[in-house]
């Protein structure tokens, strides 16, 4: 669910982030992603084989990935939209903020 223009009509207000319209969506991939690691950390305590255990490590990375992914799309589509709106600096400047989150992900 994305925040719309008409959600803003109606409440008088703008969410402060654009994940925010989906914070307990995100929270609940969180909880979900925190119990595979804690599966993980068991997996490991009880001498799991090393291939299962990696197996459980990428599905962790890719979920993990799959929350990065949605943030990024929702900073692009509200805080990087709203800040080119008010002014091409204030854009600019989300702009290269969004990017260095990219890097920092690829790295």
């Amino acid at each position: 669910m994305n925040h719309t223009v008409e959600d803003t009509a109606v409440s008088g207000t703008a969410p402060p982030y654009g994940y925010t319209a989906d914070k307990e969506a995100y929270l609940r991939r969180l909880k979900r992603i925190e119990g595979q690691v804690r599966g993980i950390a068991r997996m490991v305590s009880e001498d799991s084989y090393c291939i299962d255990i990696l197996t459980q490590v990428a599905a962790v990375n890719k979920a993990l990935h799959a929350v990065s992914i949605g943030l990024l799309e929702e900073h692009i589509g509200h805080c990087v939209v709203s800040a080119a709106a008010e002014s091409s600096e204030a854009g600019d400047a989300k702009v290269k903020e969004a990017s260095d989150a990219i890097a920092r992900l690829l790295r």
